[in-house]
């Protein structure tokens, strides 16, 4: 069901007359305002309002700003990662309750449809009547780079933080940290004793670096160019690095396994280059786990490949894994809080854009904007 804005839905503890804030708007390719808008309402029984605390930038964020997204509208609200504090609840919401502080999951899922009942909510069936796409915040509709955001399908898309957790922790729940596990680590199929490499050291190649440890394995490689991500790598649960703009970097990688290759190639960059780099350091049997978001086609060698037997897989995050990874950040088992390099007010919105889309010139990871 949907309700006309503005319709007296649910349950407030906010001014009835306060109808503005500010927020990140795109406004064409390479076009962005931090700007007054009209604040969001409830228009499902399911949704809820929520007052940011913190939020972040992705590299989604700056792939809609350069154009790469069309189906992006002018006028959207950018972000699908964040903390707040909910101010209204829907008249179906019976989990969640005005006050509760909570991170947001960067898929709205519905939690009932075929797709979802087997945890795939990355493809919701009716994720706000945009079918077989979970994906929606910042992208179909207002996402979290503002000072509140509704919230669809509330009780299955957010999650209440614990008491203690800090806002730089919290926030890589929202997408980052489940991003890696899923997409690198459970697809690649990470088994105690493998070899994993993981092509790209930014935010979501270190994901898959300290996510993966959960599963024993016996190296980590980082590969990147820039050395001083391969030596924050380390600290991220890399057993080793290779910098891959050395001309025998593949042979660096194939002297850390057993001559044959890596037992899982983690691609976390998303440009033809590395995911051909992927294919060429994996062993007969193994496999290849696409998390990069590829902008263009990439040439797959299957004359090469098939005869290997390398499983391939790609996807996008369900975050079906964010209460199990929310535990083991609050037991300080994963410490998530090393992602986060800078950090901003609301107000400094357009600063922590430039610093993190320069992030190499700033050796920066995430930006935390409070």
């Amino acid at each position: 069901m949907t309700i006309a804005p503005g319709a007296p839905l649910g349950r407030s503890n906010e001014a009835p007359d306060a109808t503005n804030m500010k927020a990140l708007v795109y406004e064409g390719p390479g076009k962005k305002a931090w700007k007054d808008v009209p604040r969001p309402v409830i228009t499902s029984p399911t949704d809820v309002v929520v007052k940011m605390i913190a939020t972040t930038i992705c590299g989604t964020d700056l792939h809609i700003l350069k154009g790469d997204v069309p189906e992006v509208e002018v006028g959207r609200i950018l972000g699908h990662e964040g903390i707040g504090e909910i101010t209204e609840v829907g008249e179906g919401i019976t989990q969640l309750a005005v006050g509760d502080r909570v991170i947001l999951s960067c898929v709205s899922s519905c939690g009932k449809c075929a797709n979802c009942r087997q945890g795939l909510y990355s493809h919701c069936l009716d994720p706000e009547g945009i079918a077989g796409i979970g994906w929606i915040l910042g992208y179909m509709i207002d996402g979290t780079q503002a000072e509140y955001v509704r919230v669809p399908f509330a009780e299955n898309s957010v999650y209440k933080l614990p008491k203690g957790m800090t806002d730089a922790e919290g926030i890589l729940l929202s997408d980052i940290l489940p991003t890696g596990f899923e997409i690198g680590v459970q697809y690649g199929q990470v088994k105690p004793g493998d070899v994993v490499a993981v092509i790209g050291s930014g935010p979501v190649g270190l994901a898959a670096v300290m996510t993966a440890r959960l599963y024993g394995p016996s190296k980590i490689i980082a590969v990147d160019l820039d050395s001083a991500r391969l030596k924050r790598a380390a600290g991220f649960g890399a057993t080793d690095t290779v910098n891959s703009g050395d001309k025998d970097w593949k042979k660096q990688v194939l002297a850390l396994t057993d001559g044959q290759g890596v037992d899982v190639a983690i691609e976390a960059v998303g440009i033809p280059l590395t995911f051909t780099m992927a294919t060429e350091v994996v062993r007969p049997g193994g496999h290849v786990a696409n998390i990069g978001v590829h902008g263009k086609p990439v040439e797959l060698k299957l004359n090469e490949l098939w005869i290997r037997n390398i499983g391939i897989s790609m996807g996008l995050v369900n975050t079906n894994t964010l209460g199990m990874l929310l535990k083991l950040v609050a037991e300080h088992k994963l410490p998530a809080k090393k992602f986060v390099t800078h950090e901003f007010t609301f107000d400094e919105m357009l600063k922590a854009y430039d610093v993190f889309g320069n992030a190499a010139g700033n050796d920066a990871l995430k930006v935390l904007i409070h």
